[in-house]
């Protein structure tokens, strides 16, 4: 009831207390907001979403906005918009889909329906094409095996696989990316020590070799995501500071949605790998998120 009366403050009047918004919301887990939006709606007959989105604006609004929704329904907000409109961002795409558990999946799927009245699949299957589209509404499924490796099974994916990358054809893309999206994760790292073992070759090496576009960089990121999931995030923070002119939307997807699930992981991969620290990179390209994580991301 605190929390609310105080974010009530901060968004009456003139102007904005954007530290008591942080200070608060950067602050409780996600369930807690949950509680605060709902003090919040009893106290003030409004809803806390959106006096966000209209007291707030630019990316600070990008980042209150998402921490008020649920995990399933961020991502489910974060799929939307990436289909929404002229273009859709694949990179989006890839980043949730290749990086969520079966159950995950499920519940952004309800999600997705619920808050848009749409049905993900289809959406996917409007907004891509090709094999990309295949392995994105495989995934999408979320039917990924858990529980009990097969080495004997382990050995004839990795063969498989090796043909897939031999062979390049269409039907050899559908194999490859049916193993890469469907087997567990213990199933698929006994899979990548056979392919090793039959073609002298990292099957990440060899996917780069074989395949191009959004579909290898969607193999890619499983087996990555397969591998050392935090890695994966690091390297994608890493390349939206670095590579992409401080592409703002994903380094706002990956702390949100990975802020209650391994961000503190996350950032020390960031350090092992890259020499410094997160919060380093972020406050030497652009202050304003220093300011706004300097809580939750700081070294």
């Amino acid at each position: 009831m605190m929390d609310a009366q105080l974010i009530g403050g901060a968004l009456q009047g003139f102007g904005c207390d954007k530290d008591v918004l942080i200070d608060i919301l950067t602050q409780r887990s996600s369930a807690q907001r949950i509680m605060i939006a709902e003090a919040y709606g009893g106290l003030y007959g409004k809803n806390l979403l959106e006096d966000l989105r209209e007291n707030l604006d630019g990316h600070f609004k990008e980042v209150m906005v998402g921490l008020m929704y649920s995990p399933p329904a961020f991502d489910a907000h974060e799929l939307w918009h990436a289909m929404k409109g002229a273009g859709t961002d694949e990179n989006c795409l890839i980043d949730i889909l290749a990086s969520r558990t079966s159950s995950d999946i499920f519940q952004l799927k309800e999600a997705y329906l619920l808050q848009y009245g749409n049905n993900l699949d289809q959406d996917i299957y409007s907004e891509t094409s090709g094999h990309f589209r295949d392995a994105l509404i495989n995934l999408a499924q979320g039917v990924r095996e858990e529980g009990y490796a097969d080495p004997g099974m382990a050995a004839q994916d990795a063969m498989v696989l090796w043909e897939a990358c031999q062979r390049r054809t269409g039907e050899h893309k559908n194999l490859m990316q049916m193993i890469l999206c469907n087997k567990g994760y213990q199933q698929l790292w006994m899979v990548f020590q056979e392919f090793q073992n039959i073609s002298g070759q990292d099957i990440a090496a060899a996917i780069e070799e074989c395949y191009d576009g959004y579909f290898q960089q969607l193999l890619l990121a499983i087996v990555s995501c397969v591998r050392d999931k935090p890695s994966y995030f690091a390297y994608r923070l890493y390349s939206a500071i670095h590579d992409f002119g401080f592409h703002n939307k994903t380094i706002i997807r990956t702390i949100v949605a990975r802020s209650e699930i391994d961000l503190l992981t996350i950032r020390q991969r960031y350090k092992e790998r890259y020499g410094k620290s997160l919060y380093h990179d972020i406050k030497v390209n652009l202050f304003i998120w220093s300011y706004c994580f300097s809580i939750s991301v700081s070294a």
